[in-house]
């Protein structure tokens, strides 16, 4: 099946992955399974984000993007790629390209105690203290969202036939990132660098991204034909696709799909967008060589073998964080 004729993305309700009827859960399962496999995206609702903590969320998060750049720059941290706190406007590139990305962003990663800390060699969170309500809110939707791409990746493992927790260990503390992402007004066309957008063409690194706010528009992605179709979910939902690191493990099975932020109309040009990507890593020492179950005759094995650390190490080099 190919992902040529299609207009939209397919829409799951995760509450019938919790079923009692093996019906509903073994097709919540084919239809999750299935959009991965030829399209890469899909919308999810029933999540576990309330309206409440949705509105906290982004509340705190627009009020630090509206502290004075000053303000912002004394939360980045240097030295560790911007894996924690904030990252100013223009830093990131997409993978093969020299011009920033017209956003910024905050990173907030696992909050587990200093030992788990060390023993992961994870940083430690930085949260703004000009924004008190910042920290919770963030943290709450990170451990919200983390449960719910556990349940979407137990789906997964069903569907290339594995046993259903098989990802539930490589996920458990993973170095997995949530990413609140202002993608600011824009001025005037002559103030912007040559060919600069939101967020150019690219891929997820990790293994799947659920994506609060794709309701606003500027989100595209590229089908097989080569037409790039816009994506936006209803408010209860929210976008998941796959990334790079499950693309790979799977042998192309899944499609990491390239996808993008297009500028706004210059009618909308004062206008900002705010988007919240729960970007779900395993753990580093994950091996991400090929199933073996992905690889036949038809398919060949198509990935060296890597682990994720190395992976993720290699990438962040490749978009300008490190």
């Amino acid at each position: 099946m190919s992902d040529i004729f299609f207009e939209e993305i397919p829409a799951v309700d995760l509450l019938d992955f919790a079923s009692d009827n093996s019906l509903v859960k073994n097709n919540f399962v084919q239809t999750l399974g299935d959009g991965f496999k030829n399209i890469g995206f899909v919308a999810v609702k029933n999540h576990g984000l309330s309206a409440a903590l949705t509105e906290n969320l982004y509340q705190s998060v627009q009020q630090f993007f509206a502290l004075p750049e000053a303000t912002k720059l004394t939360y980045e941290v240097p030295g560790i790629g911007g894996q924690r706190g904030y990252t100013a406007k223009g830093k990131e590139h997409a993978k093969g390209r020299s011009v920033g990305d017209l956003k910024e962003f905050y990173h907030v990663g696992q909050e587990i105690t200093e030992a788990e800390l060390t023993r992961l060699n994870y940083p430690p969170n930085i949260f703004p203290s000009k924004v008190p309500e910042f920290a919770i809110a963030t943290v709450t939707a990170y451990r919200t969202l983390e449960a719910a791409g556990v349940q979407i990746l137990r789906a997964i493992a069903l569907y290339l036939e594995l046993e259903e927790t098989y990802f539930d260990r490589q996920v458990k503390l993973g170095n997995s990132i949530l990413r609140p992402i202002h993608y600011f007004p824009l001025n005037s066309a002559e103030d912007l660098p040559v060919d600069a957008v939101r967020a150019a063409a690219h891929g997820d690194i990790n293994l799947i991204t659920l994506l609060m706010g794709a309701s606003a528009t500027g989100l595209q992605i590229l089908r097989q034909d080569g037409q790039w179709i816009p994506v936006t979910a209803l408010p209860e939902q929210i976008v998941v696709n796959v990334g790079d690191m499950l693309e790979r493990l799977t042998n192309k099975k899944l499609k990491s799909t390239i996808h993008r932020v297009v500028n706004p109309s210059e009618a909308l040009w004062n206008s900002p967008r705010y988007s919240i990507p729960f970007f779900m890593h395993p753990v580093s020492e994950m091996d991400l060589s090929c199933l073996p179950n992905c690889i036949d005759e038809q398919h060949p094995k198509k990935f060296a073998d890597i682990t994720a650390g190395e992976f993720l190490t290699q990438r962040l080099k490749e978009i300008g964080l490190i």
